[in-house]
Order: C-alpha cells, then structure tokens, then sequence
C-alpha cells in the first residue's frame, strides 16, 4: 500500500531550483533510505514531505500526496502530527526529560497525568532509554549523551503516534554503538511505522532500508528495492555513486 505519492515535484529556494520533475512513492510500513551526494537535495526533498519546506523559505509545486489527499490540504498541525521528524543534530528542548516526552501529547489536548505517564515509558522503552534513565525524568534532557539524545528525540516523535517517520541523517553524529542501537530500534518501528531516512552511509541504507532512492543534482536517478540497487544498478550514475568514484 502507497502511503505517500510524490508527483512532478519541483522545489525552489530564491528561484533557485533544489529538486526536479521528482516523482516516487513510498510503501507503509517499510523502511526507505534517500541516498546521494551533500547537496542533491536530500534533506529538502525529506522537508517537503510535512510542510516544512515553506517555513524554511522554500516552495514547491507539484503534488504531495499523503493518504489520497494532498498535504496542503490537512490542517499543518494534523500533518506535522501524522509526519513527524527528526533532525541530523538532536534536538531536544531544555527542558527535563519528562516535560520533552509530554510536550506533543499535551499541545494535542492530553491533560490526563496518568495516560501522560503510560505515553512517557511506552516510547522510552520503545527506543530502549527507559531502562537507561527511569530514575532520572526529571533531569534535564541536556544532560543526556548524544546519543540518548537522538534516542529522546525519536521517543518524543512518537508520543503522538505518527503514521509516517522522517529522519534526516539521524547517525550521523553518533559512534558505531549508538548508530547500532538505533539501527536495530528503526528496524523494529517499521512493524507499525512508515520510515524515512536521509543517509550518507551506504552500508546503513543497505542494511535497514527495504527500498533506496538514489537522488543526484536534484534528480532522482534511480529508484527500487534496496537489494536490486545495490547488487544490480540500471543507471551508470548509480554504479558509480556506490563505488565511491564521486558524492
């Protein structure tokens, strides 16, 4: 089932062109990786996909279609609910842990202390940090390492139960222990979540992803099962992108 549906998007910034003619969908409950060079428009494609992309500067036409229905038709606050994100750096606010975990449910009108504590250690312990800091809620998410950090981030996604996952580069600042344990978490999301990361690291798009799209100067070059795109490429671009003879 296609949960989302690109068609003929092209994304500007100052009239200057990011992304062309780009067309794709993406599978529910399946993970996809959006690979290419820093600067093909990666990360600006992934901003597209929930609204973001307009207060970042940008614009766009074409259709973004989420669930039959075009994305600027939702409300922004329902779309950003149903699409969550997650950035290259974490980004937590500087506020304890706990208040970080309840800031959605609550903005989405969950008042009730009780099912605000089942939303807190049902999404730590999904992403394997309850166990780590159950006795410290209160502390200051600041305090937490890196790699906690972007383990928060994704939990606080979660706590209002989007449908769809985009994370931008997510391991990127993190050593090899911590890029496994979200690695192995991401895998097991996809049970019940759509995900999509923007990946520089080849070897993660080819272990996690079900599907890999391989995006260069703003094109989308080649687009399939991850498996066939790396073991049997169609376009020369991809080939040599894989190994390594430029990005």
């Amino acid at each position: 089932m296609k949960i989302i549906k690109v068609n003929d998007l092209n994304v500007s910034y100052d009239e200057k062109l990011i992304l062309k003619n780009l067309s794709m969908s993406f599978e529910k409950n399946k993970i996809t990786a959006i690979i290419g060079p820093s600067g093909c428009g990666k990360s600006t494609f992934l901003s597209t996909l929930n609204l973001m992309l307009e207060e970042q500067g940008g614009k766009y036409t074409g259709e973004v279609i989420f669930k039959d229905r075009d994305i600027r038709e939702y409300n922004r606050d329902n779309i950003r609910k149903a699409i969550g994100m997650v950035f290259q750096e974490p980004t937590p606010f500087p506020l304890s842990i706990y208040k970080n975990m309840i800031y959605a449910p609550v903005y989405y009108g969950i008042k009730d202390k009780i099912k605000l504590q089942e939303i807190v250690e049902y999404n730590l312990k999904r992403v394997g940090l309850f166990e780590e800091i159950d006795k410290e809620l209160n502390m200051s998410a600041m305090k937490l390492s890196g790699g906690q950090q972007q383990r928060l981030c994704i939990a606080r996604a979660l706590t209002v139960n989007p449908e769809v996952l985009l994370l931008d580069e997510p391991c990127s600042a993190l050593d090899v222990k911590n890029t496994a344990i979200i690695e192995e978490m991401l895998l097991k999301l996809s049970r019940e979540y759509t995900i999509i990361i923007v990946t520089h690291n080849l070897s993660q798009a080819r272990r996690i992803s079900d599907y890999t799209a391989f995006i260069l100067n703003g094109e989308l070059v080649e687009y399939g099962e991850t498996e066939e795109i790396f073991s049997n490429p169609k376009d020369n671009r991809t080939r040599e992108y894989l190994e390594g003879i430029y990005g």
